[in-house]
């Protein structure tokens, strides 16, 4: 009888914090925002979600969070959803409780994180409580780091501390409208200065995916939750699995006859079919990085478009970089630069640390590593992301150019006294010429093959087929860094 009673409490209460306020959840959808057991609902294998840690409470208010795990294509995950319906999803003792039981759950078990952000801040209330309650999500998410994938899906305000919860992560997604990433709200930043800036403008979707502040926008919710599943599948649970090889694709197709320049043709090409995800695409658009399926293979992408790399651009690479190293993921660079851009004197140190950050992620990732040269490779570009001793096998396309100045720079320096006495041309028409002579007899891929500093020169048109080939061959490649705490990353 007592067991009886005692489980009706239980249900009860359990009913009480699951079922919420109906005036709020009633806003919730008239913002055009799902709640959170919806969101849950459209993103996990039908009937697989499990909550943990429900009844966590306070004389009955619930924690504004529902956490538990699930599949996802018939993948464990576990996951957080914040409840804007409960005190604006903002962060407490209660919710950090919630939220840092799960991720403890994950790191043991090494399965993907997902956390659907939707949240005002931190509860003001508690005072250092609050604050703390971040402090103790923030380490454990850096724990996890490395371990097992975290995609954020932002899907309502990231404000303050809730905002970094979607920079820690690997990868961030926003939903357009209603999802917005802020250090502070509008109502802060009018009441701290005065200033009177709309959502959209602050943190909106647009304005993040400008400043790289997030990986990937969504046109909706559904999209959102979409991509998230795909990333996943491309994937692995953790550090310790390999991603899933598909065959999804013909593994002999060729390349069409596509320009260097024409990245996004050239990208479109060798993925197989349907299975690309461009990151921070609105961000740095000079340098691309793409997760998908090369072969039915998980591989990153890193693609310049002929431009000079900025220091942004390098800082987008090399995170990406890092990433793909955390998860066994090989990195496929795809290199045509006329190297670094200096366009501000003041700023030459941003642009040197980021060259360094860039070399450095390459060179300690320990996955494989392949390049292809397809236009112009200068100076510390064919260093970092092409050079023997960073790749495991480098290709060019045979009207590639791989120097450490560009062929107009080096003639200036190597040909200058010859263009003023050259009495044969005008002087721009000796320049052209020298620089011809420098690309055939210095610069040239066929030079760079001679001296073996890239394995072949190659038809345009199989470049799909060998880093295929390439792939299966580096498929039992086993690499380490020496013994070490961690490297000094120069940041």
């Amino acid at each position: 009888m007592q067991n009886s009673q005692d489980l009706k409490k239980v249900q009860a209460l359990r009913t009480a914090l699951t079922t919420g306020d109906e005036a709020r959840i009633k806003a919730q959808r008239e913002a055009g925002k799902l709640t959170a057991y919806q969101r849950i609902e459209k993103l996990v294998d039908a009937g697989s979600f499990v909550e943990l840690f429900a009844l966590v409470s306070d004389k009955g208010d619930a924690a504004g969070v529902v956490t538990g795990y699930a599949t996802v294509q018939n993948r464990p995950v576990y996951l957080f959803a914040q409840d804007f319906t409960v005190h604006g999803g903002a962060m407490g003792k209660l919710q950090a409780l919630k939220i840092n039981k799960t991720l403890d759950l994950a790191l043991k078990t090494g399965a993907p994180v997902i956390a659907l952000c939707d949240s005002a801040g931190v509860r003001i209330d508690e005072g250092a409580a609050g604050m703390n309650a971040y402090a103790e999500i923030y380490k454990n998410i850096a724990r996890l780091s490395g371990v097992s994938p975290i995609i954020a899906v932002v899907l309502g305000p990231a404000i303050g501390g809730a905002a970094l919860i979607a920079q820690l992560a690997d990868v961030s997604i926003i939903a357009k409208k209603v999802g917005s990433l802020m250090v502070f709200g509008p109502q802060v930043l009018a009441a701290m200065n005065g200033m009177d800036v709309k959502v959209e403008a602050l943190g909106g979707a647009d304005m993040m995916a400008a400043q790289g502040g997030t990986s990937l926008v969504a046109a909706t919710e559904e999209e959102a939750l979409a991509l998230t599943a795909q990333l996943l599948s491309l994937l692995p649970g953790s550090n310790v699995e390999d991603a899933d090889i598909l065959d999804s694709d013909d593994l002999n197709r060729l390349l069409p006859d596509v320009a260097p320049a024409d990245v996004n043709t050239l990208l479109a090409s060798l993925f197989d079919a349907g299975s690309m995800v461009e990151l921070k695409a609105s961000y740095e658009t000079g340098m691309r990085t793409a997760l998908g399926r090369i072969g039915g293979h998980s591989v990153g992408v890193v693609a310049t478009d002929g431009g000079y790399l900025t220091a942004g651009a390098m800082q987008k690479a090399a995170r990406f970089v890092h990433f793909m190293d955390c998860f066994n993921l090989p990195v496929i660079s795809l290199i045509n630069t006329n190297g670094v851009k200096v366009d501000k004197l003041d700023n030459q140190s941003w642009l040197m640390n980021a060259q360094s950050q860039l070399l450095y992620a390459y060179a300690t990732a320990t996955v494989p590593k392949l390049a292809v040269v397809t236009g112009s490779a200068i100076g510390q570009a064919y260093v970092a992301m092409g050079g023997k001793a960073n790749a495991d096998v480098t290709f060019a396309w045979p009207g590639a150019v791989i120097s450490a100045l560009t062929p107009e720079a080096a003639v200036a320096v190597l040909y200058g006294d010859a263009v003023k006495t050259d009495k044969d041309t005008t002087p721009e028409q000796a320049r052209v010429k020298y620089a011809a002579e420098y690309i055939e007899n210095t610069a040239s891929a066929l030079c760079a093959a001679k001296d073996g500093l890239v394995d072949d020169v190659i038809d345009p048109a199989q470049t799909r087929k060998l880093l295929v080939a390439s792939l299966e061959m580096l498929l039992s490649k086993r690499d380490s860094n020496p013994p070490k705490k961690h490297g000094n990353l120069p940041l």
